[in-house]
């Protein structure tokens, strides 16, 4: 099936089964509210043309500490690498979690706030925090175009203001992985970045100095212990110092103890010695300061359970999930007590236990470590009345809970059918995943079964599909075990799965997958179901991914008899069916047939759906593919034209569907003798397409092989040649692949 004129991968069932975008591989179709398309957009990477700050910002998390030592040599070694040489300077500042590299970071951005114009703070643990950061930069700068554009579209503006400034200071804080920010170095030409990680993964062949961050020395650790509080027992507080390891957090965090008890630090290193060591005995062998944060942290969380039990019953929900922003209104459900949650999280914010905001509640990762480790090896049975039931586990508890939370805070319906709970959805995702990654693996629990489906579609609809994948395995799992072997539910979650699969660039993987769920569908259903007619499409859309059209069309024609027996005349999904089957008729050589069945369909879908909706622009651009192969390239450009319009105001700026639509207006403009104005939208496919999916995936070879004729045209043949080459070797790949999974069968 060519790029041009993909087919839909099929609709969805009555019970909420994948959307009528599931497979589609000319566009990801959508049922809810679409973008509106706003002129203003048009300017989203025109960073250049915006006017320059007139007066310093910044965004720094909080004020540099005034008691700051031990850190003289590594200060001045920091100072000295950004204060070199010209163009972009980048300094990496790694070690253990703890170790103050956020706070040395805080300490250079408040010093020199003389040298930069603008100095922003970006926490980059994920590459969706470090979107959500510069997408920040562009709202404080451009306030009136985050009002039309995506997170991604904010981000990338960002970025071309940076490209176009000097005089700027970016802080990425907290980086977990080194690849998550390679991109974004690569893209800086001017000013100043700082890196701050835990992570040691050969940061010094991406950035300019590489500084390793380690513990305090004995006489600053003891002075960071003291002078808060005035204290003066200098042997005790060097025992103390011992004890925690000299990690300034831990150092920190006691002496913040002894400040607000007004304890002697000889009573606070008698009780934390008296701890049971039960918590510590799960923490890794010899990671010693890890250990030691944890003693503080259970000194604080007894001394708070003592006076505010419900604080720690909520931290262990927090500990859940994931470390940062956590929405409050996901908490709001906890307690039906008014003020009950604002009171325990302000209980656990004077100990410096979760950082509170407005909106967010965010809690250390090692406090987290702590307290599931407590959790998970004391028992229920402390905190029940005699004669209770058999005593749920605290972690158990805590899980149930925080799952609770997340279902009621989830938005209604499918994420694939509604646009507008997508930012709910980019909330709530990181979340769902801590929990997911926190529970014990043999959980079987329908409820977070159906998280992770709807996890999997919104991951989808971004174009994650990895992601998707991850979530859609899992969810099947936990249905198999759940459920009865024929229940529907299965062959939905199969069906998902493959659908994700086909859209990686592995049809034979997605084909026993949809095989076994139209077969258990055909037998929980009655025959005329409309969801056997999705199973039937679905399945049909792999066979012709693997190149088998002919054994798809029989399986289309029944799955379209089917849905116009069952449905109402205009029901989107049969707008599906019908441009699936024009799709295979055209891979069969028949675009004379396929043209009357692609126009019903779009019009089917202009009367269901908004305007600025992606189905339409899938629809547009399968009817354009169809006039262009019946000689009728004319006709078909403004049809193009508006297909990419539509998508690009509707779906993230680095979303496939896009790539399609820039690749298959480039072909009708080559069609009409304009290829100098097709090449630069075929070599913008090829960079969405190459950044979005697999290195071997078909899409790649057929982006590789249209840039190389226009080249060609244009009489480039050496720049095309390579191209050719590497497309012509990931083809036989695939071909090769394919025949393994037809001999197989």
């Amino acid at each position: 099936m060519t790029d041009e004129d993909a087919a839909d991968p099929g609709g969805v069932s009555a019970e909420g089964g994948r959307s009528i975008a599931a497979g589609e591989i000319s566009g990801l179709a959508i049922t809810g509210d679409g973008a509106k398309v706003d002129a203003r957009r048009i300017e989203v990477h025109r960073a250049s043309t915006a006017p320059e700050v007139g007066e310093r910002l910044h965004n720094l998390p909080k004020p540099a500490t005034r008691l700051f030592v031990g850190r003289e040599d590594e200060f001045a070694k920091l100072e000295e690498v950004m204060s070199a040489g010209s163009g972009v300077i980048c300094q990496a500042v790694h070690g253990l979690g703890g170790v103050g590299k956020t706070e040395l970071a805080l300490q250079y951005a408040h010093r020199w706030r003389n040298r930069y114009l603008v100095r922003w703070w970006v926490t980059a643990d994920s590459p969706a925090a470090i979107e959500s950061g510069l997408a920040a930069l562009t709202a404080r700068l451009n306030p009136e175009l985050v009002l039309t554009v995506t997170a991604a579209e904010a981000a990338g503006w960002a970025i071309g203001w940076l490209q176009n400034q000097s005089g700027w200071l970016l802080v990425l804080d907290n980086v977990e992985q080194r690849s998550d920010v390679e991109p974004l170095v690569a893209q800086l030409d001017t000013g100043h970045l700082l890196i701050t990680t835990r992570r040691d993964v050969n940061w010094e062949t991406l950035v300019d100095g590489c500084l390793h961050l380690d513990m305090l020395d004995r006489e600053s650790a003891v002075r960071l212990l003291l002078e808060p509080g005035q204290q003066q027992d200098l042997l005790a507080a060097a025992v103390l110092a011992d004890e925690l390891g000299y990690l300034p957090l831990a150092l920190q965090q006691a002496a913040g103890y002894l400040r607000q008890t007004r304890s002697p630090v000889s009573v606070y290193l008698d009780r934390l010695r008296a701890q049971p060591a039960e918590v510590l005995n799960t923490i890794a062998e010899g990671d010693q300061a890890e250990r030691a944060v944890a003693q503080v942290w259970l000194l604080t969380l007894d001394r708070l359970r003592d006076i505010r039990p419900a604080a720690i019953d909520l931290l262990r929900i927090l500990s859940c999930y994931a470390a940062d922003e956590v929405p409050r209104s996901i908490l709001a459900g906890y307690s039906e007590q008014h003020g009950a949650v604002d009171q325990a999280l302000s209980a656990l914010a004077s100990y410096n236990l979760v950082t509170l905001t407005q909106t967010t509640v965010s809690t250390h990762r090692l406090l987290q470590t702590v307290v599931r480790s407590q959790a998970q090896t004391q028992a229920e049975a402390d905190y029940h009345d005699e004669g209770s039931d058999l005593p749920e586990s605290l972690w158990q508890k805590a899980i149930n809970n925080a799952l609770a939370l997340l279902d009621q805070a989830r938005p209604p319906g499918n994420p694939s059918d509604n646009v507008d709970a997508w930012p709910q959805w980019r909330v709530l995702a990181p979340h769902v995943e801590a929990i997911a990654h926190h529970i014990p693996e043999d959980t079987v629990d329908l409820t977070f079964a159906y998280l992770l489906g709807q996890l999997g579609f919104y991951y989808y609809t971004q174009a994650r599909y990895n992601q998707a994948l991850q979530a859609e395995k899992r969810a099947l799992e936990i249905s198999e075990a759940a459920l009865p072997a024929g229940h529907p539910t299965i062959a939905l979650r199969l069906d998902n799965l493959a659908g994700t699969l086909s859209d990686l660039g592995r049809p034979a993987e997605a084909l026993p997958l949809q095989r076994r769920a139209l077969e258990i569908s055909e037998a929980a259903l009655p025959a005329g179901h409309p969801t056997i007619a999705t199973r039937l499409d679905n399945l049909a859309y792999t066979l012709a991914g693997l190149g088998r059209p002919a054994e798809a069309l029989p399986l289309q024609r029944r799955a379209l008899e089917i849905s116009e027996a069952a449905l109402p005349a205009e029901h989107p999904d049969i707008a599906i069916q019908l441009n699936n089957l024009a799709g295979t008729l055209s891979d069969l050589g028949r675009p004379a047939e396929a043209l009357p069945l692609q126009r019903r369909a779009l019009e089917i879908s202009e009367a269901a759906l908004p305007a600025g909706h992606p189905t339409i622009a899938t629809r547009l651009d399968n009817l354009a593919g169809t006039l262009k192969a019946l000689g009728q390239a004319e006709e078909a450009l403004p049809l193009r034209r508006r297909a990419l319009e539509i998508s690009e105001a509707a779906l993230p700026a680095g979303h496939p569907d896009i790539a399609t639509r820039l690749n298959n207006l480039a072909g009708t403009l080559r069609a009409l003798g304009q290829a100098e104005e097709a090449l630069p939208l075929q070599r913008r496919a090829l960079e969405i397409s190459e950044a979005a999916l697999p290195a071997g995936h078909p899409t790649i070879a057929l982006r590789l092989n249209n840039l190389a004729a226009t080249l060609t045209a244009l009489r480039r043949a050496e720049e095309a040649l390579p191209l050719q080459r590497r497309a012509s070797e990931i083809k036989a790949e695939i071909e090769r692949k394919r025949t393994d999974s037809n001999d197989a069968e």
